[in-house]
């Protein structure tokens, strides 16, 4: 892994699953980091799980004002993570359109306010975590996968608006995370995991380090040995 040596990382959605694990990397790393979440509980729990060198703030992406705030406040980071979303699923005659809007208004627009309101160096990066449905759909999770291709869409434009900043967009498939742990059983069978310190945007796959301007990465292939 290239090193991050004081290079500040802010990882928005930093307390669970693939954000957590991209806090880890990079402070492994060598970065200085920065954890948000809008519950100051689980901002706390991570914390003492990440270590004293880690930075907690307080956001909600579904608050414009008070991402404007932070971002004017604040210098400008190198790099910039967004993992935060809560989006219900299911059948689209079985979601409400409250809960539709509400998933869309999370994980696609929260992405959208925060790229709008960041500030990041020349030659920074900013990274979105999209998903697997995008190119893969599933007849339940139909908006899910509308989502993630939305933001993958989002990622390719605003690398060009954005440029020399890159903006790439991770898309992983099923990874072993507080949100697998809530799926039924009968949704598991079958399935192959990676764990979330392998989907992280700075390991081996997808580091923040200067490349393309833009790529969507794909983290759905095999976990292990295939036959030939």
């Amino acid at each position: 892994m290239q090193s991050l040596n004081n290079q500040r990382v802010l990882v928005v959605g930093g307390t669970s699953g693939i954000g957590f694990a991209t806090a880890v990397a990079a402070i492994g790393a060598g970065a200085i980091v920065t954890i948000a979440s809008r519950n100051q509980k689980n901002l706390d729990t991570a914390a003492a799980n990440l270590g004293s060198g880690v930075q907690m703030r307080v956001l909600d992406t579904g608050d414009n004002n008070l991402l404007e705030r932070f971002f004017q406040q604040e210098q400008a980071w190198d790099h910039v993570v967004v993992s935060a979303a809560q989006t219900k699923g299911g059948p689209v005659r079985d979601l409400s359109l409250a809960d539709a809007a509400a998933a869309m208004d999370s994980k696609f627009w929260g992405a959208y306010r925060v790229a709008r309101a960041a500030r990041i160096k020349k030659g920074g990066s900013l990274t979105f975590i999209s998903g697997f449905l995008s190119e893969r759909p599933s007849g339940t999770a139909v908006l899910q996968g509308a989502i993630n291709a939305a933001l993958e869409a989002l990622a390719r434009g605003l690398a060009l608006e954005f440029a020399p900043i890159r903006v790439n967009a991770v898309s992983p498939g099923l990874i072993e995370t507080p949100i697998w742990d809530g799926l039924p059983s009968e949704k598991r069978k079958g399935q192959s995991l990676r764990q979330g310190c392998d989907a992280a945007p700075i390991r081996g796959h997808a580091e923040l380090r200067p490349r393309r301007r833009h790529r969507v990465l794909s983290l759905d292939g095999p976990v292990g040995p295939q036959p030939r």
